[in-house]
C-alpha cells in the first residue's frame, strides 16, 4: 500500500526502519554483557550476606565486624556499578530508536510535502504515508523499550539454565537389576579413581568386606578416605576396576536398591523440622515406639531426650540450633541404627562427641548392627581398635591392612598415627 502511494518516500523509510533495527541488535550486544555481570554481582552479593549471618557468631568471636562490614561495602558497591551500567545502557536503546523513528517520520514529512508542492502526492495520500509508517515502526519502538527487560530476564535465564545443563547421573544400564538380598559382602577389584581424569587420586584399590565385619579407614586428610565411601555408593564410578556387591559388578545393579542397601552418617549432620521422635524414625516410618526408643538407647542419646520437658515430642529447629552439635550427631546415629540396611557408612561420624562416649557409641552399634557390614571413617583410631580390619589409606593406596593388635605389632604408620594421638 506505502509502495502504491509515493515510491519516493518509500526510499526513505526503507533506509530509517533497516537503521533502527540494526542499531537494536548492535546495543543488544553490547548491553548484553552486562547485565550478565549485574547478575553475577547480584548473585555474589546474595551469597555473602547469606555467609555474614550464618558466620555471625565467629565474626563477633574474632573481633571482625568492621572487616566483614568493610567487605559487604565493597561487593554491595560492585552490585551497584553493575546495575547502574546496565540500567543505564540498556534504557538508552528505547529513546535512541524512537529519536531515529522521529527522524524518519521528519524526513517523511519533509519530502512529502516538497513532492506535494511539486503534485506527485495528494494531501490525503501523504497523510496516509504518515500513519502507515507509525503503525509499521510502532513495533520496533516497542521492542526498542522492553530490551532492558528483555536482557536482565536473558542474563538470569542463563544462570539458571547452566545448573539444568549440568551433567545428569548416568542412568542404569538397562540391564541392571534390583539388589534383592543383601549380606553385606563388597569387594573393590584394582580400583583406579580421579575427580579429574589427569589427576588420579585412588590407585589400584583392593579391598574385601565379609559380611557382618568393622571396616576402618584411616590415613590423613587427602589420603582419598571418603573418595572409597563416594565409589561405594556409587555416586562416581571408577575409571578403571570393579566393585561387587555379593558378588555382582555394582553397574549391574541399580543405583536405588544398591544405595538403599547402606545407611550413612556424616561429619554434617543434618535434621528437619519436627519431633525428636520423627527425626530418628526418620529411616524408617514404620518402626514401632519400642525400637525408636532403643535405638536411642543404644546411640546414649535416650537419657538427654528424656531430661527435655517433652521428651521426645521435643521439636528441633530445621538446622538444629537447639541443641548441641554432638547431640546432633548422636540422633543422626540413632537414625543409622534404626535403618534396616545391612551395611552402614560413618564418615568422621563420632567427631562432634567426647571419647567416653565414642567408645560406648562404637560398643553399642556392634551389638546393635550384628551381621551387618560397617565402614568406618575416623581421625581419632579410639573408634577403630574393634574392627575386624584397619585399612591405613595413604595417597590413594592402601599401604597397611589388619586389625588393631596386627598393625601395632608392625610398627608402622599405622603405629605411628596411634603413637602420636595417644602417647
Amino acid at each position: 500500500m506505502m509502495l502504491r502511494i509515493s515510491p519516493p518516500l518509500i526510499l526513505v523509510f526503507v533506509v530509517t526502519v533497516p537503521i533502527s533495527v540494526l542499531f537494536i541488535i548492535y546495543r543488544t550486544k553490547k548491553v548484553r554483557p552486562l547485565f550478565r555481570k549485574r547478575s553475577a554481582k547480584l548473585g555474589e552479593l546474595n551469597g555473602f550476606v547469606e555467609e555474614i549471618i550464618s558466620g555471625q557468631k565467629t565474626t563477633k568471636a574474632y573481633h571482625q565486624e568492621q572487616t566483614m562490614v568493610g567487605r559487604f561495602d565493597q561487593r554491595n558497591n560492585e552490585a551497584v556499578e553493575a546495575y547502574y551500567m546496565a540500567d543505564y545502557y540498556g534504557s538508552t536503546v528505547g529513546p535512541s530508536v524512537s529519536f531515529i523513528n522521529n527522524l524518519s517520520l521528519t524526513l517523511i514529512s519533509i519530502f512529502g510535502s516538497l513532492l506535494y508542492l511539486v503534485g506527485s502526492v495528494s494531501l490525503g495520500n501523504l497523510s496516509s504515508f504518515v500513519l502507515y509508517s507509525r503503525k509499521f515502526s510502532g513495533p520496533v519502538n516497542e521492542m526498542a523499550n522492553i530490551i532492558s527487560e528483555l536482557q536482565s530476564a536473558a542474563a538470569a535465564a542463563e544462570r539458571v539454565f547452566r545448573m539444568i545443563d549440568e551433567p545428569a547421573e548416568a542412568a542404569d544400564l538397562p540391564q541392571a537389576k534390583p539388589l534383592e538380598e543383601v549380606k553385606g559382602d563388597v569387594q573393590m577389584k584394582d580400583i583406579q579413581f580421579g575427580y579429574e581424569p589427569d589427576k588420579v587420586i585412588i590407585h589400584d584399590l583392593n579391598l574385601h568386606a565379609k559380611p557382618g565385619s568393622l571396616v576402618a579407614i584411616v590415613g590423613p586428610t587427602g589420603a582419598g578416605k571418603t573418595t572409597i565411601i563416594n565409589l561405594l555408593m556409587r555416586f562416581y564410578d571408577p575409571q578403571k576396576g570393579q566393585i561387587l556387591m555379593e558378588g555382582c559388578d555394582s553397574h549391574d545393579i541399580t543405583r536405588k536398591s544398591l544405595r538403599a542397601a547402606y545407611t550413612m552418617v556424616l561429619q554434617d549432620t543434618w535434621l528437619f523440622y519436627g519431633s525428636i521422635y520423627d527425626n530418628i524414625a526418620f529411616s524408617r516410618p514404620d518402626a514401632t515406639p519400642e525400637e525408636v526408643i532403643e535405638a536411642a538407647k543404644a546411640a546414649k542419646i535416650h537419657n538427654y531426650i528424656m531430661s527435655l520437658p517433652d521428651g521426645y515430642d521435643t521439636i528441633v529447629n530445621g538446622d538444629g540450633l537447639n541443641i548441641s552439635q554432638g547431640q546432633k550427631q548422636m540422633l543422626t546415629i540413632a537414625r543409622a541404627m534404626l535403618s534396616d540396611a545391612k551395611m552402614l557408612i560413618l564418615d568422621e561420624a563420632t567427631s562432634n562427641v567426647d571419647t567416653r562416649t565414642e567408645m560406648q557409641i562404637q560398643s553399642a552399634m556392634r551389638n546393635l548392627m550384628k551381621d551387618k557390614t560397617c565402614f568406618v571413617i575416623a581421625h581419632r583410631l579410639s573408634t577403630v581398635q574393634n574392627a575386624d580390619t584397619i585399612l591405613v589409606v595413604q595417597h590413594g593406596d592402601i599401604i597397611e591392612q589388619g586389625n588393631h593388635e596386627q598393625l601395632m605389632k608392625k610398627g608402622g604408620v599405622y603405629a605411628g598415627l596411634y603413637s602420636s594421638q595417644f602417647h
